[in-house]
C-alpha cells in the first residue's frame, strides 16, 4: 500500500481539489494531511472532507513543513511513501508507474523526472553527489517507508523532497528516475 502525505499550511484555495484528485486515483493508499496550524479556513475544510482512508492531522501550533512531513510518516502504514505537494502540478497520474518501477527494480526511492536532458545545475549536482540524475528538484518521489524512517530523525527542510534525495544518496540508498508528466 501506499501513504501519500501531503502537508499543508493556509491551503484553503487547492486543498480540497487536490484531495479529491489522490482519492480519486485508482492505487491502493492511505491519504495522510497534516495541517500545520493554518491560519485560513484549510482546518474547517478538512474537518468538513470525509473519504475512505483519509487521515487529517492538526499541529496545535506551526512547525515547519519538515516537521508536517515527520508527522505524516510516523502516522503512515503504508509500505511506500510519497510526499505530494499541495500545487497541483505533479504526479497524480504517474503513482502506478513510482510504485511500478520500486516494486519491479526493489530500489528504496524512486524520483519523477520531469526532465529527459541535465542543465547544467544538474550536471553539478551529479558530480558533488556521484549519482547521474535529470531532474534534483522534482517534488515527486516515492520512497520505501523502512528507508525513509532511517532519514526521518534529520528532516528539518522546507524543500523536504531535495533534502531526503541527497541525505538518501549521502546514505548510499539506490535511486532511480522515471518520466513523468508535468503540468
Amino acid at each position: 500500500m501506499l501513504s501519500v502525505i501531503i502537508p499543508v499550511y493556509n491551503q484553503e484555495k487547492t486543498i480540497e481539489a487536490l484531495i479529491n484528485k489522490v482519492s480519486n486515483l485508482s492505487v491502493e493508499k492511505e491519504t495522510i494531511v497534516v495541517n500545520d496550524c493554518s491560519k485560513d479556513n484549510t482546518a474547517a475544510i478538512l474537518r468538513s472532507l470525509s473519504f475512505n482512508n483519509l487521515k487529517v492531522i492538526h499541529h496545535g501550533s506551526k512547525r515547519g513543513k519538515g516537521a508536517a512531513v515527520r508527522t505524516g510518516i510516523e502516522n503512515s502504514t503504508g509500505e511506500f511513501i510519497l510526499i505530494q505537494d499541495v500545487n497541483l502540478e505533479y504526479g497524480f497520474n504517474d503513482y502506478s508507474k513510482l510504485l511500478e518501477a520500486a516494486n519491479n527494480s526493489g530500489v528504496d526511492m524512486v524520483l519523477g523526472s520531469r526532465f529527459t536532458k541535465r542543465g547544467w545545475r544538474n550536471i553539478f549536482l551529479s558530480i558533488l553527489f556521484g549519482i547521474k540524475l535529470n531532474d534534483w528538484f522534482s517534488h515527486c518521489l516515492l520512497i520505501r517507508r523502512e528507508s525513509l524512517l532511517k532519514l526521518l530523525p534529520e528532516l528539518k527542510s522546507v524543500n523536504v523532497a531535495f533534502e531526503i534525495l541527497t541525505k538518501a544518496i549521502r546514505k548510499k540508498m539506490s535511486v532511480m528516475e522515471v518520466p513523468i508528466s508535468h503540468g
